[in-house]
């Protein structure tokens, strides 16, 4: 009977230890609401009503050498449906390395076995002829159910209709302080922290999340937006590079600006990149998940992107030149 009684009591502890890691995990870093879940679906405390965030700051004023003007690239909303689940940037060759999937604009060869060669060699959706490839995590809508293929392959925690972006806007802007230098080629870059929700620190967080209505309004969490409004994600790329390298090992090749627009000491000012994305989402309701690892629960703070300059080297000499000469051009 003793030896029962200590059997029950060991049990209790279990499941008593259980339900209070469930509990210790579903707690955000502000001591708040959850980030996010371990199944299709994100948690409430990971969106916020749009009306209740601050409007940002605004940048940094320029100086007197600032290189002003912009460069937009028309590569579609990949009406190609080009999807999968490799990230060539963070790990070429390992097929299905992502666990959830990603879109492509621009390179239609991009996956994890890609080259430098192939990619150079490969038909883009860019109307300029850009072969570089742009790519990040899709948004689904968890209360409709995959119906493609290309929608199903992630597994993982990672399941419903992809929604497609109503708008994919692809801008260079230069630096608020000096001229920029052009990027070289097969110049590897990504933005954002796909393991944010786990990482030691946040570093290496740049989600920014909105609604199209209210663009000084940015979050790390999902918007909630107005009926009719778009739901905006804003991916920025840093912008001061090494001299020296086209990859590297936690990403010391690349560094972002400070706030006032300065680089990093021996770093050079390049084009800076920035992805914008607009979603047609019907009302405030509707369930989103952003694709993740199963770990990091759909959190949007995981928001990310990838991006490899496959440009020659005089369409990326014209990119720097329009923006150190202060004017707005499309390729």
């Amino acid at each position: 009977m003793g030896r029962e009684r200590r059997w029950f009591t060991v049990l209790i502890c279990l499941v008593i230890g259980g339900a209070l890691t469930v509990a210790i995990l579903g707690v955000s870093r502000d001591g708040g609401a959850s980030h996010g879940t371990a199944g299709t679906t994100a948690a409430p405390g990971d969106f916020v009503d749009i009306r209740d965030v601050p409007p940002a700051r605004s940048e940094p004023l320029r100086g007197p050498d600032a290189s002003t003007g912009t460069v937009t690239i028309d590569c579609g909303r990949n009406e190609e449906a080009h999807y999968n689940e490799d990230n060539l940037v963070i790990s070429p060759g390992l097929r299905g390395g992502a666990h959830h999937t990603h879109a492509y604009v621009g390179n239609l060869s991009t996956d994890a076995r890609s080259t430098d060669a192939s990619l150079a060699a490969a038909p883009t959706t860019c109307r300029g002829g850009d072969r570089s490839t742009y790519y990040w995590p899709v948004l689904r809508r968890t209360d409709r159910p995959a119906t493609h293929a290309y929608e199903k392959a992630a597994g993982h925690g990672n399941a419903g209709e992809i929604l497609q972006p109503a708008e994919v806007r692809l801008e260079f802007g230069g630096n608020p302080v000096g001229k920029v230098v052009p990027m070289p080629r097969f110049l590897r870059a990504v933005t954002g922290d796909a393991v944010a929700l786990t990482a030691a620190g946040d570093q290496n967080v740049r989600a920014r999340w909105g609604c199209a209505s209210l663009p000084d309004r940015f979050t790390t969490r999902y918007p909630r937006c107005p009926a009719g409004d778009r739901l905006t994600r804003t991916l920025t790329f840093p912008s001061c590079w090494n001299g020296l390298d086209t990859a590297g090992p936690e990403r010391t090749h690349l560094a972002f600006r400070a706030a006032n627009g300065v680089c990093p000491e021996d770093t050079f000012a390049v084009p800076e990149l920035t992805i914008r994305l607009a979603y047609d989402v019907p009302g405030p309701d509707v369930p989103i998940a952003l694709d993740s690892f199963p770990e990091q629960r759909h959190s949007p703070i995981t928001d990310h992107a990838m991006f490899v300059n496959v440009m020659t080297d005089a369409r990326m000499a014209a990119v720097a030149d329009c923006l150190n000469t202060g004017r707005h051009c499309r390729q």
